[in-house]
């Protein structure tokens, strides 16, 4: 991680303080040539109506990961090469987690070709027989005309398809009257976690960072405040933690058109800076929504930013018409290799419910999860893991039977006492035979302190939903750290022992004193040397 991000922490970053890296990026459609970066090599000279050439746009070539697929044309395809055509879509499908995108009139190299109206609505109505065959729907995000070799208009066109569940009905709510009868007639759900923008509640803010695992992050500005100092410092979080994010200006409704741009020009300025090293893309209209979308999910360096009310609805549109085609930002991949680990869920919240018992909630971290099944929780304040029992499980407000790698969730454990639960216990496969430690490792960077970091000084630990005071018992190579520098660091904590894996991400904080890092060692010990460790 870049150690410039201290700055954002320090106070010392100031809007124009410091050396712009790169332009705006202009939201562009995908018949830009400026907008994206085309392979280099062989390229045909295009040459528009009015009889100048011109070189052709591009877009990148075709990937053979992810949720993105070029067709050139789906013209009359025969029965085996339709079959063949299903059989890519539900590919895409299973990539994009239910989504997939088609650019109808693109090469595989990313040519943008384009295709006359009549080839257009035939690949459409094939593309639409394809997403019937899977049981998906399409939508035309939209259309654009290019300039080839070609004295007729052409036109590439981005369709999005998505599947949809066997009983898909409209939703609306004069049909769906609560929220988990909305919950199961929708084909795509996203989860808004609100997070405390008031540094008193800065601690709150790091766990649901740290906890939650979220895939993105929304950093909500004031149109008519401007950057304040917690603007800065959860920018700097979402960047110290590398997840990504995006920005919305709100209260556009109470300043002045002036003052917006003001506010968004600051914004842009931040961005840029060398601890950021961001590259903003004001969203305008709907074409760069569709855009911000695409790029947000391809490029960890594209930060959207959207100014809008909620009083009177202007440009709220455009937000929603962003998350609508959002791709998840994980591939299937991925989650494939996380479940066949042996089953891991955090526990991140503890509920008595009325009639059910005990309830979790939390996310889990890898493996499969179903109904019924036997696991371990801990560590309690001794060390130990206790045996408990799946009884339910619930996710978006519906029954589920089995939980996959990186789904939150609620689970019912019955008549198992709560009181034996904290935030920050694992619930983990017998098989896993867990360790804990007490004392661990770190390779951390200091990223603000107000004099120097030495043996001894007691900060509040983040790791993943681990949240828990710590004392400093050792400094690498080193007898102090100050702003800026990197170490490895020995940590102890104070009131019982946590299951910490090797890797994981690291966040440390008291007062203004915040650092970040991973962890690199933990010293697992038994149960029985917990209970000596911790005085039992």
């Amino acid at each position: 991680m870049d150690s410039r991000v201290s700055e954002l922490f320090g106070g010392c970053c100031r809007p124009g303080g410091g050396p712009a890296v790169g332009g705006t990026l202009k939201a562009r459609g995908a018949g830009s040539s400026s907008g994206c970066g085309g392979p280099k090599g062989k390229k045909k000279n295009g040459r528009n109506r009015g009889g100048k050439a011109n070189n052709p746009p591009y877009l990148p070539p075709e990937a053979e990961d992810g949720n993105i697929e070029y067709k050139l044309k789906l013209v009359n395809p025969s029965q085996y090469r339709f079959e063949h055509l299903v059989t890519q879509m539900k590919w895409r499908l299973q990539e994009g987690r239910g989504e997939a995108v088609y650019q109808i009139g693109v090469e595989d190299n990313g040519l943008l070709v384009g295709l006359a109206e009549e080839e257009m609505r035939a690949s459409l109505k094939t593309l639409h027989r394809m997403a019937e065959k899977v049981g998906a729907d399409i939508t035309v995000l939209r259309e654009r005309e290019v300039d080839y070799d070609s004295d007729m208009p052409r036109k590439i066109t981005e369709v999005l398809v998505r599947k949809v569940p066997d009983n898909q009905q409209v939703v609306n709510y004069s049909d769906s009257r609560t929220a988990e009868e909305i919950c199961e007639s929708s084909s795509k759900m996203i989860t808004f976690i609100d997070l405390a923008g008031h540094h008193k509640y800065l601690h709150t803010t790091i766990f649901g960072l740290t906890s939650y695992c979220p895939d993105c992050a929304l950093l909500l500005v004031s149109a008519n405040t401007g950057i304040a100092g917690t603007t800065r410092e959860h920018l700097g979080l979402a960047l110290a933690l590398k997840v990504p994010f995006f920005i919305v200006v709100s209260k556009i409704d109470l300043c002045a058109k002036t003052t917006v741009e003001r506010t968004v020009r600051q914004l842009e300025r931040v961005l840029k800076q060398p601890g950021c090293h961001k590259v903003p893309m004001l969203v305008t209209s709907e074409d760069d929504a569709v855009t911000a979308a695409q790029q947000f999910a391809q490029s960890p360096n594209v930060t959207p930013i959207f100014t809008l009310s909620s009083v009177s609805g202007e440009s709220l549109d455009l937000l929603k018409v962003f998350l609508n085609i959002l791709p998840p930002l994980t591939n299937s991949k991925e989650q494939e290799e996380l479940m066949q680990q042996l089953t891991e869920f955090q526990v991140d919240e503890i509920y008595t419910v009325p009639e059910v018992g005990t309830v979790v909630g939390g996310t889990l971290s890898s493996g499969i999860c179903r109904e019924g099944d036997q696991l371990v929780v801990g560590p309690t304040d001794d060390g130990c893991f206790l045996e408990l029992r799946v009884c339910s499980i619930q996710r978006n407000r519906s029954a589920c039977r089995v939980l996959r790698a990186g789904q939150a969730a609620t689970l019912a454990l019955g008549d198992f006492d709560r009181a034996l639960l904290r935030k920050g216990m694992v619930m983990v496969s017998p098989e896993m035979n867990p360790t804990i430690c007490s004392v661990f490792e770190a390779e951390i960077v200091l990223l603000f302190h107000a004099t120097t970091f030495r043996r001894g000084f007691q900060v509040t630990v983040h790791v993943g939903n681990v949240r828990q005071t710590a004392v400093v018992e050792k400094i690498h190579a080193k007898d102090k750290l100050r702003t800026g520098e990197k170490a490895v660091v020995r940590f102890r904590f104070l009131k019982h022992p946590e299951y910490l894996k090797v890797g994981a991400k690291l966040l440390f904080r008291e007062g203004v004193t915040k650092g970040i890092g991973h962890v690199t060692d933990v010293q697992a010990i038994t149960a029985g040397e917990a209970q000596a460790n911790m005085g039992f």
